[in-house]
């Protein structure tokens, strides 16, 4: 889950190296550093702490000149946060210099049988040990650098994305990829190395995006060469022309990414229904769903995996499916997925959900089920990510790139293309009637201008944060399409915030947790009309009998909850099924300004990282 970023051509790598971390550190703020090479030397400055803190720290201890360079921004697995264990890393004889996102599952192993050969290891990472094997390689078998990195990955076992370079051969960059991601910039006499497209949009938008087990060596002045890691096959690049463009990774005018992201919302939902959605025509155009229909149409049921916030969209799509096309599905955590022996058919068809399309146990579930024999569909932002490569057909998003690490529009912008995907079944099974599916069309075509209005509360929730930040417990409530929502809310609230919050179904509150509920514990409750309103209203009654707090979200003009709440956010009337778009605003809302209050860094928050890329 860390960042790496590197260059090699005509500029000076410090800037471009630095700017990109910045635009990186999504991935990963425990500590960070850079090295660089000037004709002779190699500069190194790494730190606990942000990019900042290394902007600071390498600006007044090392030389910056350079046009060969690698960064790293970590999210630590092996060894604690600290310079020592920053990266980069050097060998032995400080000739070779490497950055690493992944985890090196049998690095103590091979640390051990370095050890015995008379190397000497400085911090606690699994990465020292692998460019350390690299180097022993290199040694003892004679061969340059491209061939020994080569070697020492059919030794170890694990994940990675790395950059390696030699100092004694200054005009190479060798990477390598499995189960992390890497892409590559080709610009004109130059190449950039990084974890996504960001840290080199402004410089080129022609990248190749590293398939897993392959690796490349990068020279100035020659084309890049791919190889495969395990049998030396070659493999040709796919140069992409990325679509990506600056004002989309900057914060355009917000203090922070998640507020920029919460109201982008309604121009994301657009962009995900674009060109899908013809409502005045009755159409629901999605290629990857028309060139696959039988296989849908024929599954037994649909199994959706996913990690965090993708699961609370799959668990609505749970309920948009089976209400409107009448198709069994299950939702399962991808980390538990993968363990437990599940049962997949040839006749199954498994949705994969990812924003960042990169998460490891969702890809390690794709390949189980694609094992088996069953149909796999991808659902993801991040256009050639390794989710959007792995699966048989998918749909993309197109919410545009997401840097808070606590994901707002990811959340909404899959609902809608699942509820796209739920509709077109529909249709095709008959499971509803005409007038029934272009009532859903046209109210789904409408929400982008309810998400607006939704967005009005934010003064009014404001408001309401003042009350609550300093609360150290937090329930959040809802039924049917809304429970999804209530555990995202209360993911919202802890990722950010740090305050223990859990979600739970409304009636459940009766079977355990209204034990928790006093004067002291607010209690978020979504009780919109659409969907067991009455239900809803008896459970805030029963909850205001024991002295709790309560903020409502509810439909507009509501004035029965009102009564009994201690604050009342509205949001549009919409149909049941799309009420989950609206609803989780005021929750993300909510959550935003609780954090702020707290002096929490909200697009940071601590011990997360916006894509989990190890297990």
């Amino acid at each position: 889950m860390c960042g790496i970023v590197g260059y090699i051509g005509h500029r000076e790598a410090y800037p471009i190296i630095i700017k990109g971390l910045q635009r990186l550190e999504y991935r990963g703020y425990d500590s960070a550093g850079i090295v660089l090479f000037d004709g002779e030397n190699t500069n190194l400055s790494k730190t606990k702490g942000k990019v900042e803190d290394l902007k600071r720290k390498s600006k007044v201890s090392i030389s910056t000149n350079g046009k060969l360079g690698l960064g790293h921004t970590r999210w630590a697995t092996h060894g604690v946060p600290n310079d020592v264990n920053s990266h980069p890393h050097y060998s032995n004889s400080g000739d070779l210099v490497i950055i690493h996102n992944g985890i090196i599952e049998n690095y103590e192993s091979v640390k051990k049988a370095l050890v015995n050969r008379g190397y000497e290891f400085h911090s606690d990472t699994d990465t020292e040990v692998l460019v350390n094997l690299i180097e022993e390689v290199k040694n003892k078998e004679g061969v340059m650098l491209g061939k020994a990195v080569q070697i020492a990955l059919n030794q170890v076992v694990g994940a990675y994305a790395i950059a390696v370079f030699d100092k004694n051969k200054p005009d190479e960059i060798v990477v390598a990829k499995l189960g992390s991601p890497l892409a590559i910039g080709i610009g004109d006499g130059e190449y950039f190395i990084a974890s996504d497209a960001s840290p080199f949009i402004e410089f080129t938008n022609n990248a190749v995006y590293l398939e897993d087990g392959e690796m490349a060596i990068i020279r100035l002045g020659k084309e890049i060469k791919l190889r495969k890691i395990k049998n030396d096959a070659i493999a040709y690049p796919n140069i992409l022309e990325l679509q990506l463009n600056l004002e989309e990774i900057e914060k355009g005018g917000y203090d922070h990414f998640m507020l920029k992201e919460i109201y982008e919302q309604p121009r994301a939902i657009k962009d995900t229904y674009r060109g899908r959605l013809l409502a005045d025509e009755g159409i629901v155009r999605m290629a990857g769903i028309d060139q696959n229909m039988e296989r849908f149409l024929n599954a037994n049921r649909i199994i959706i995996v996913a990690c965090g916030t993708s699961w609370h969209a799959g668990l609505v799509a749970e309920y948009i499916f089976e209400d409107l096309a009448r198709i069994p599905v299950e939702v399962e955590y991808a980390s538990e997925f993968r363990y437990r022996n599940p049962v997949i058919t040839e006749n199954d068809v498994l949705i994969a959900i990812s924003q960042s399309g990169e998460t490891a146990d969702t890809l390690a579930a794709i390949k189980m089920a694609k094992e088996k024999g069953a149909f796999v569909f991808g659902v993801c932002n991040v256009v050639g990510s390794s989710i959007a490569r792995e699966t048989h057909a998918g749909a993309y998003t197109h919410a545009g790139p997401e840097i808070g690490v606590a994901s707002t529009k990811a959340f909404t912008t899959q609902i809608t293309v699942l509820t796209l995907i739920a509709l077109k079944l529909a249709k095709e099974k008959g499971s509803l009637s005409e007038a029934e599916f272009h009532g859903y069309l046209t109210e789904l075509e409408g929400i982008p201008a309810k998400v607006e209005k939704a967005l009005e509360s934010n003064a009014l929730i404001e408001t309401i944060a003042t009350e609550y930040k300093d609360s150290t417990n937090c329930l959040y409530l809802g039924r049917g399409y809304n429970f999804p929502v209530a555990l995202e809310g209360a993911l919202k609230l802890k990722e950010i915030s740090y305050i223990h919050a859990e979600g739970y179904p409304a009636a459940e509150m009766k079977h355990g947790p209204i034990a928790l509920i006093d004067e002291e514990m607010p209690v978020v409750v979504i009780a919109t009309r659409k969907g067991h309103y009455e239900k809803v209203v008896s459970n805030i009654q029963e909850i205001k009998s024991r002295s709790g707090r309560i903020i409502a979200v509810v439909t507009e003009g509501d004035e029965s909850v009102k009564e009994l709440a201690d604050h009342v956010v509205e949001v549009p009337e919409t149909s049941e099924p799309l009420t989950p778009l609206l609803t989780t605003i005021p929750l993300q809302l909510l959550s935003y300004h609780i954090a702020l209050m707290r002096g929490c860094n909200v697009d940071q928050p601590r011990n997360l990282a916006k894509s989990v890329t190890v297990e």
